[in-house]
């Protein structure tokens, strides 16, 4: 530890941070400071008499008696949970809890190595560089005034800066030699210095400081190292935005945290402007009209309305809100609403895209942050509540028709069935190739998850197993020869609501020389037929996938027909229909991962047919609510020269004795 403000002197040098030749790191620091800033008085006589080691102190005494209240940070907790206290412990000795996908965590060593990388997954190693186990620290510390928290935490923090500098100019191809091996720099940089991972450290500073502060550790030195990482920081990101995306949102919202908290520096005000008008611009750019994010990813998605949700909420703790207008604001109501209106009765998610799946707790959670920003929204207030309170939207079934989200609904209690079905326009990074693929949620199940996505990005094993998850053939739609869609940018063509049935009809262009129609039908609020028709030149395997929950279903291969066989008597049966005579039903690898780097073994099935010419593939699925298989209704289709008039859709259904007819 004694030497690590020496390696921190050599740090500021190499970074290009401060020039020690020049002036000292507290001279470097107050030329940073806006000294005439409302309570640095004393500071600003001190520094203009050259006293810059005084002055520093004179600023530590200004920062520990200031109001530093955050809101983000509860500082009247009296008791930590048993998880931030084993994160906390397990960090004493360099066991760092570093993502939720790897336990128990890893031990990073005596000597931190910041470059250990023990699974070739770059989630494992960016996330490294976030220092989760930094907050439980600082709770442990805040409730117990152990030293031993704040020292260590002052020790990681230098340790940190020494082993991983920046990649710049100066130091471009860069090797260099520290305590734990030799590093690229460059290489280093791309996981300790990606712009997303040093906006949540930048986002940290101001989070740790109210924890920490009041430390006698932390004192004139680390608050001079501090300062200057937190400037550091806040200019990479100004020099380094991403481009587009989640992550621009992030880095925007964080930079105006630092300029908020931190108002006492030259720079806060820029920062604060500059990240104002991004989240301003990208509100606009990044929201559709109807109130989804344009990754169209659920998870992802509320992930979104939280950054601008947080930016807002530091705004209104600074009293800067005004600078935010008020189309902001009920943008922000308008993703809340979607959220809402794509949430199963049991608050779970759809898994389309990169989206893990959000438990009940949590989702709770959510809803009573997004309350209090919004106290009048009777819907948001009956889901904060559990519906003890406010109001249920006036509507069942609805449609997100810019991003394609189209969810049937007969109800919002526990045993309502709901549909949420994805068919939009192209998306970006987190989205996968999976245009017409839906959950199927009956009476408290999820009968049929969507895939997930299981690991995000590393080495090539790490990259199939990714690959495997995207891929469109795990999805329920329609494939040609099992690769993946050329095309993703469904258009709508019908969205019709009644009490008799709510149907959607849409397109995709989903291959070269093959398009993919779907017609869903909602029928009696109760059961669903599915329509597939794949027309145009192309010829190969044409497949109808679909993928249940884990269980053991009883197939009927010959009879195009599966069961699922749960003992609770809450069960569906799936049954195909086809005019072609060579469709044939196969077995198939299935897998749902609801959480990062967990999967489980699930049936999957394809309904397959040779398109040999530029003949229509068709293919009709009822998927029915059944007590068990024994007890399934007779289900028949009829097919006519009238069932597909190339414009339209007339399709007789009988179950049992009861006959539907099937019109747009």
């Amino acid at each position: 530890m004694k030497n690590i403000f020496s390696l921190l002197v050599a740090f500021f040098l190499f970074t290009g941070i401060a020039s020690a030749q020049e002036k000292s790191a507290a001279a470097q620091l107050l030329n940073e400071i806006n000294l005439d800033y409302k309570g640095l008085e004393k500071v600003k006589a001190l520094a203009e008499q050259g006293k810059s080691d005084e002055a520093v102190q004179a600023l530590l005494k200004y920062y520990k008696q200031r109001n530093n209240e955050h809101p983000d940070v509860d500082l009247s907790i009296k008791k930590v949970s048993a998880n931030d206290k084993k994160v906390a412990e397990e960090a004493l000795n360099h066991q760092f809890f570093v993502h939720k996908g790897y336990q128990p965590s890893y031990s990073y060593g005596t000597d931190i190595n910041w470059q250990y990388w023990p699974v070739k997954d770059n989630e494992l190693r960016w996330q490294l560089h976030r220092m989760k186990w930094w907050i439980p620290m600082g709770k442990m510390y805040l409730t117990t005034k152990d030293e031993k928290w704040a020292k260590e935490w002052i020790y990681e923090y230098k340790d940190w800066l020494v082993k991983n500098p920046q990649a710049d100019k100066t130091v471009r191809n860069k090797k260099v030699t520290l305590s734990t091996g030799e590093i690229d720099v460059n290489e280093n940089a791309r996981f300790a210095w990606r712009p997303l991972e040093v906006s949540h450290r930048l986002q940290l500073q101001t989070e740790l400081f109210p924890y920490f502060i009041s430390s006698p550790s932390f004192d004139a030195e680390f608050l001079t190292v501090f300062l200057n990482n937190t400037i550091t920081h806040a200019e990479h990101i100004r020099s380094h935005y991403s481009a587009q995306g989640n992550h621009l949102l992030f880095e925007a919202q964080r930079m105006f945290y630092a300029g908020a908290y931190f108002p006492e520096l030259k720079k806060s005000e820029e920062w604060r402007k500059g990240s104002i008008a991004i989240l301003n611009e990208e509100i606009k750019k990044q929201v559709y009209d109807d109130g989804f994010q344009f990754e169209l990813d659920p998870h992802y998605h509320v992930a979104a309305i939280n950054i601008f949700i947080k930016a807002l909420g530091m705004a209104k703790a600074h009293g800067l809100e005004k600078e935010f207008p008020a189309s902001y604001t009920q943008t922000i109501e308008k993703m809340i609403m979607a959220v809402v209106d794509y949430s199963f009765p049991d608050y779970t998610n759809p898994m389309f895209s990169d989206a893990k799946i959000h438990v009940k707790s949590e989702m709770v959670r959510e809803f009573k942050d997004w309350q209090k920003v919004f106290p009048d929204n009777q819907a948001i207030r009956y889901m904060a509540t559990e519906g003890k309170e406010g109001k249920l939207p006036n509507h069942l079934s609805t449609a997100l028709k810019t991003s394609g989200f189209y969810i049937f609904r007969n109800g919002w209690k526990e045993s309502s069935t709901v549909m949420v079905l994805k068919a939009g326009p192209p998306a970006f990074w987190h989205n996968q190739p999976d245009n017409g693929t839906f959950e199927l949620y009956i009476n408290g199940r999820n009968f049929m998850p969507d895939a997930g996505s299981y690991v995000y990005a590393g080495g090539g094993e790490v990259m199939k197993l990714r690959s495997w998850f995207r891929q469109t053939m795990v999805h329920k739609t329609l494939t040609l020869d099992n690769a993946n869609l050329d095309s993703t940018d469904s258009k709508l063509q019908l969205w019709r609501n009644s009490p008799k049935e709510d149907v959607l009809v849409y397109t995709n262009p989903s291959y070269q020389n093959l398009s993919h129609k779907r017609s869903v039908f909602f029928v009696d609020q109760k059961f669903f037929v599915i329509v597939d028709e794949a027309s145009g030149t192309a010829t190969g395997k044409v497949g109808v996938h679909f993928q249940l929950s884990e269980g053991n279903p009883a197939f009927d291969m010959s009879g195009l027909k599966v069961t699922t066989t749960y003992n609770d008597g809450n069960n569906i049966m799936l049954q195909s229909f086809t005019p072609n005579s060579n469709i044939l039903m196969q077995a198939e690898e299935g897998w749902v991962s609801r959480e990062y780097m967990k999967r489980e073994a699930r049936p999957a099935f394809v309904f397959e047919s040779d398109k040999q010419d530029a003949n229509p593939v068709r293919l009709v699925t009822v998927i029915y609510p059944v007590v068990s298989e024994a007890q399934s209704p007779k289900i028949q289709v009829k097919f006519d020269k009238n069932t597909f008039t190339g414009k339209g859709l007339d399709l007789k259904v009988r179950v049992d004795k009861k006959e539907y007819e099937l019109k747009y």
